[in-house]
This record gives C-alpha cells, structure tokens and sequence, in this order.
C-alpha cells in the first residue's frame, strides 16, 4: 500500500506569532477573515472593546458552518447581543485567543469544511509604552 500525503487546496495559515498571522506568504499584522472556500479580507475593527453586531453580521453574510473567532493574544467571548446575526442565520461560532483559532481553522479548513476565521490583531500594549 502507497501512502500519499493529503493535498489541501484551502487558504491555511502557515505561521503565526504575536500580534501577526501569515497566509499564503503575506505577513498579516491588522485583523483579517479568512475562509476555507479561499475568501480574505480585512477585518475592519483594531480592538476587542471596538467590536459590534455589524461586524458579526459581516461574518454571518458569508454563510459558513463554522466562524472561528481569535480574541487576540487572550481568550475573550463576545458579547451575545454582537453574535445575534450568526445565531439567526444558525451559524455557529467558537471563541479561542488567536494562535488556537489559526490551528483550529487549518485543521477544519483541512477536513474539508466550510469555515471562516475572524482574527482579532490588536496592536501590541509593548507599542503603546
């Protein structure tokens, strides 16, 4: 028996660290939504307290299984009010700090599932000193 290695033809996130995501040899330092159907944009929100339900609604409207939501460098939950869209559009979601959600979202992206990662980058609290 020949075994072949598994070919994944989804966007995946090659490296990360903190403060910056890396996908298909671009360095990412702003926060990003990335889909396993080969979707990627900018996330147009710098901060976890800036969060609101359109951008929620901005996910929901890419009509996924999954959304994967990367806090930043901690794990925060949204606020249920800001998820109403996705729960209405029986989307569900998942709340980790971001370098799980890169992990979790290649491995679901890998399986073949129609997921989106929403990737909170907040600038760095070193920067602000």
């Amino acid at each position: 028996m020949k075994i072949h290695p598994d070919i994944i033809n989804v966007p995946s996130i090659s490296a990360y660290g903190k403060g910056w995501v890396q996908v298909a040899g671009e360095r990412l330092t702003r926060s990003v939504v990335i889909t396993s159907d080969g979707r990627k944009f900018e996330w147009q929100c710098a901060r976890f307290e800036d969060l609101t339900a359109a951008h929620f609604e901005q996910l929901a409207q890419l009509q996924t299984e999954l959304v994967i939501f990367g806090s930043g460098e901690h794990l925060r939950f949204p606020a249920a009010a800001l998820t109403r869209a996705l729960i209405e559009h029986q989307i569900g979601i998942e709340s980790m700090d971001t370098q799980a959600a890169c992990r979790t979202y290649n491995i679901l992206a890998g399986e073949g599932r129609h997921v989106a990662v929403a990737l909170l980058m907040e600038p760095s609290r070193d920067a602000e000193h």
